[in-house]
């Protein structure tokens, strides 16, 4: 199951004719054992790891700051394209992997995404091509390797967030979105990210992400992954550390995209203003889409 060669197969189906009907996405969802929503085409299934209880320098971190594994499937024709991000404990990594890849699904790229956490963490990004059932099946055969909750999470009232959001979405220069108790931004590149002519959509982890949760006293713990082109790599690396903000990875996420891109982790506990003021001068140095009109 090539991703390179799965692109190269979605771009002759387009090309052959009308397109075919969508794979059943509640087959997927029987066959994962968990629901996932539609985001422009891209069927997305999260798998937030709140079973596990990580800090950080003190502090806890929630599932939505940097803990959310998720997988998305494209549908090309009556099959799929899957891409996700996997979190793992240290010690799932190889029952996971080897029950992927003997259900013949990639894996793309293993990794950190943050630094000084307990327990560490690890993020294991995998792809695949073919029937969007048997992708789902094997899937949550791997992850029976692991600990990740397949339910629904309870139904709970959701937290304030105790920051001021426009001020956030003034200094960044974009809106964000409540998601539970994170402040999340989304930012898409200027231009599109290809794997065999196919653009990779935003659901499909091509976006910039930004997270923020609330500490207390109008200061914020931020992570997240800036996706970057190499000659942007450097000056964004030196644009976060000049306003104290740590980077903890930089890494690969896809194996044969174009044009190449970087992740840059990334991680501070600071005044809420100031990160996003610190992040806003970061995204000053990435071509990224213009911002919608507010």
């Amino acid at each position: 199951m090539r991703v390179m060669t799965s692109l190269i197969a979605l771009v002759a189906i387009a090309a052959a004719g009308p397109a075919l009907a969508d794979p059943d996405w509640k087959a997927v969802a029987q066959a994962l054992g968990k629901e996932g929503t539609l985001q422009g085409g891209v069927y997305r299934v999260g798998f937030p790891r709140s079973d596990l209880k990580v800090t950080l320098d003190g502090t806890e971190i929630k599932p939505g700051l940097a803990l959310g594994g998720w997988v998305a499937f494209a549908p090309m024709g009556d099959d799929a394209m899957i891409m996700g991000d996997l979190v793992l404990t240290q010690d799932e990594v190889n029952p996971v992997m080897k029950k992927l890849i003997d259900a013949g699904l990639d894996i793309t790229a293993l990794h950190n995404h943050l630094l000084r956490s307990e327990p560490a963490t690890m993020y294991m990004h995998i792809g695949g091509h073919g029937d969007a059932v048997k992708l789902a099946t094997a899937l949550r055969e791997g992850l029976s390797a692991s600990k990740t909750p397949m339910g629904a999470p309870a139904a709970a009232q959701p937290p304030q967030i105790d920051l001021d959001t426009a001020a956030l979405d003034a200094a960044m220069g974009h809106k964000g979105k409540t998601n539970g108790a994170i402040y999340q931004f989304s930012i898409p590149r200027a231009q599109p990210v290809k794997e065999g002519g196919m653009v990779v959509p935003e659901a499909m982890g091509s976006a910039i992400a930004i997270n923020f949760q609330p500490t207390g006293g109008g200061k914020a713990a931020i992570t997240g992954d800036f996706v970057l082109a190499a000659d942007e790599v450097n000056p964004t690396l030196r644009a976060l550390r000049a306003n104290g903000i740590q980077v903890t990875a930089l890494h690969s996420h896809m194996l044969e995209e174009e044009p190449r891109m970087f992740f840059m982790h990334f991680w501070a506990n600071d005044d809420a203003q100031k990160l996003a003021k610190g992040l806003g001068e970061a995204l000053g140095r990435v071509k990224v889409a213009k911002a919608a009109a507010q």
